[in-house]
């Protein structure tokens, strides 16, 4: 019994990594396609097999760029803080691999895929690490780790440039963790579990996904989720521009390699979150409701429909992000702090306050209005998104406003100056 568990476990963590490896090497080339796109250009369409003439659309070109990161420009400046120079990228990357550990693929295969010789009943979980009912949470405290690699990358370079972009790249991820964490309290609080399974069956089970119950929390945790995952317009960590390449101005090779897929993994992991707590994850619309999470009683039809719904959901968001990236300029870094704190942070506190108002008075407000429940609910969530963007913009139109201000330097001299 504990040889067939340990190899479970065993091959689910090597297929994990060596899938999330395979993902974000070929994403960054479907990134490379869909900037081509954008731009009205070619994108990479020549590395292919190598010694050969078969291009095959340019898929080795991950494998190139994967190669040259291993062996080329592997240089460690002498005016670094070794130590901690090292140390930053390999906790970014464990941080962004870690936190997989909780997010699952699918619900469960049949418990039958083993012999039944080995006398293993159990269903299989398309999870990591299964049972645990604090799954949000381990998230959360996994996902913190990554600000560490930022600002210890800074700190380490010894590089004035560096440590600047490290400090206000550690002030993005912080300030955006407070609407990242308010977004997904809602979700939380309406289906009363911090476990991801969970909240997925509650949304099939009453068959309305979070995002039109709750508009304004997906509204709040996808920008945050932009923010946090470092991707336009929230690029500020690697503003080039600006910071000569951002807080990991002196790394190179591998160690510059571990900072970018940790970021293609930040961007993977906001878009299954989004995919499971807001778009009812593997559910769509009663083709995958049959047998429970568990997978006692889930066939293998459901059970692969489940997978394929709920990646479909995750490739849909990932193409989203990359589609803005490449649509989007960034914003200023002060706009970027104001959006954080004078707009998302309100609007995640009022989503908060209305999910808490309704489960305490929900059915009595439907009751009194006459409507179903779950109607009645997602009309109340549209009417606080839009009264949340007007109080927004009434209360700071600059927010919505990039001109340039003019105002008086003192009320005694009649100079004015812009601000910019």
């Amino acid at each position: 019994m504990l040889l067939p568990l340990t190899l479970e476990a065993l091959l689910k963590i090597a297929l994990l990594i060596a899938g999330l490896m395979t993902a974000a090497a070929y994403f960054v080339l479907l990134e490379r396609w869909i900037a081509a796109w954008v731009q009205d250009r070619l994108g990479p369409n020549r590395v292919g097999v190598p010694l050969t003439k078969i291009r095959l659309f340019g898929l080795g070109q991950p494998i190139a760029d994967g190669v040259k990161f291993l062996f080329k420009a592997e240089f460690t400046p002498g005016h670094v803080d070794k130590f901690i120079y090292f140390l930053a990228p390999m906790s970014i990357f464990a941080a962004a691999i870690l936190v997989f550990a909780v997010i699952p693929f699918g619900s469960a295969l049949p418990p039958n895929i083993f012999p039944a010789s080995w006398g293993v009943g159990e269903p299989i979980q398309l999870v990591a690490a299964p049972g645990i009912d604090v799954g949000m949470i381990y998230v959360f405290a996994v996902g913190s780790i990554a600000v560490y690699g930022v600002v210890l990358g800074g700190w380490a370079s010894n590089n004035k440039y560096s440590f600047l972009g490290g400090l206000r790249s550690g002030a993005q991820l912080i300030s955006y963790e407070l609407p990242l964490g308010l977004g997904i309290l809602g979700v939380v609080l309406a289906s009363g579990s911090l476990r991801l399974e969970t909240i997925i069956s509650q949304q099939a089970q009453s068959g309305a996904w979070n995002c039109f119950l709750q508009p304004l929390g997906f509204l709040v945790f996808a920008v945050a989720s932009f923010a946090e995952a470092g991707r336009l317009p929230f690029d500020l960590p690697e503003a080039e521009q600006e910071l000569v390449g951002g807080y990991h101005t002196e790394y190179s090779g591998i160690k510059l390699m571990m900072y970018l897929v940790a970021e293609f993994l930040h961007m993977i992991t906001a878009s299954f979150l989004i995919a499971i707590l807001f778009l009812g994850g593997w559910h769509f619309w009663g083709l995958t409701d049959g047998g429970g999470p568990d997978g006692n009683t889930v066939t293998w039809v459901v059970a692969v429909l489940r997978i394929i719904v709920l990646l479909a959901k995750v490739m849909a968001m990932i193409l989203f992000f990359m589609v803005v990236r490449w649509s989007w300029p960034r914003f200023r870094y002060d706009q970027l702090m104001d959006i954080g704190w004078k707009v998302m942070i309100p609007w995640g506190l009022a989503n908060l306050i209305a999910v808490a108002v309704w489960v305490e008075y929900g059915d009595r407000i439907a009751h009194s209005l006459g409507l179903p429940p779950l109607l009645c609910m997602g009309l109340c969530g549209f009417v606080i998104l839009l009264l949340g963007w007007y109080v927004a913009t009434k209360a700071d139109p600059t927010l919505n406003d990039n001109r340039p201000r003019r105002r008086l330097i003192s009320p005694d001299r009649h100079v004015e100056k812009i601000e910019v």
